[in-house]
């Protein structure tokens, strides 16, 4: 079992930053995959990015690329997501969610576990 609990979302003008803390126990860490997602209200939960284990290769969702940055630190079995330059439209709930098989992966239904989620709220 894979407990994950997020952390550092909140209220931010547009333009600013803000970085989201995934906090794994539970397991060996740095044998899965860690990916983020986001829902906004009333849409799908759509992809950020993914991470593999040794944090060598990185999947980034096309539209986000250059704001976003994905990092992990296996010994605090911690994962981030730097986000810089928000928009309004970056309103979501930020979701953490691991992956038993260590391959990175934009794929919703491939993650075993998920966190309970992060606001993030930008204004204009």
């Amino acid at each position: 079992q894979v407990q994950l609990v997020e952390s550092g979302g909140g209220l931010v003008q547009a333009g600013g930053s803000l970085r989201l803390s995934c906090a794994a126990s539970g397991r060996t860490f740095s044998s899965y995959a860690m990916a983020w997602f986001r829902q906004a209200p009333g849409k799908e939960r759509e992809f950020v990015v993914a991470i593999n284990w040794s944090g060598s290769r990185t999947y980034y969702a096309d539209s986000l690329k250059g704001r976003f940055t994905i990092s992990r630190d296996n010994p605090k079995n911690t994962v981030y997501l730097q986000m810089n330059s928000l928009k309004p439209e970056d309103t979501a709930v930020y979701y953490c969610a691991a992956r038993l098989v260590n391959i990175a992966s934009p794929i919703r239904g491939e993650y075993d576990y998920w966190g309970q989620g992060t606001q993030v709220t930008v204004s204009s």
